[in-house]
């Protein structure tokens, strides 16, 4: 993931009004598709979920997995083993 300093794209107005609730912390800010419905999120999560699966079956860890997807190892533990449920089935 690639980092840009909010300096480069944002106003200095809205820059100090972020530091109030998150000074000095990197923050993620997810983009908005257009069609932004409950349907969509879903498939996005299961494509998220899917491709957590895939790294992990490639040999990727845990941790490095939950740091990548802002996620903790419990998270991405379940999600493991919810997708090796259903690639049994």
């Amino acid at each position: 993931m690639n980092y840009i300093n909010a300096k480069a794209v944002l106003p200095e107005e809205l820059i100090k009004e972020i530091q109030k609730y998150v000074n000095g912390m990197n923050l993620y800010i997810p983009k908005v598709s257009r069609e932004r419905g409950l349907c969509s999120y879903r498939q996005e999560l299961r494509q998220r979920n899917q491709e957590i699966y895939r790294l992990y079956v490639q040999g990727r860890k845990v941790p490095e997995l939950a740091e990548k997807y802002y996620l903790s190892d419990k998270s991405v533990y379940r999600i493991l083993g919810e997708m090796r449920g259903r690639s049994r089935n």
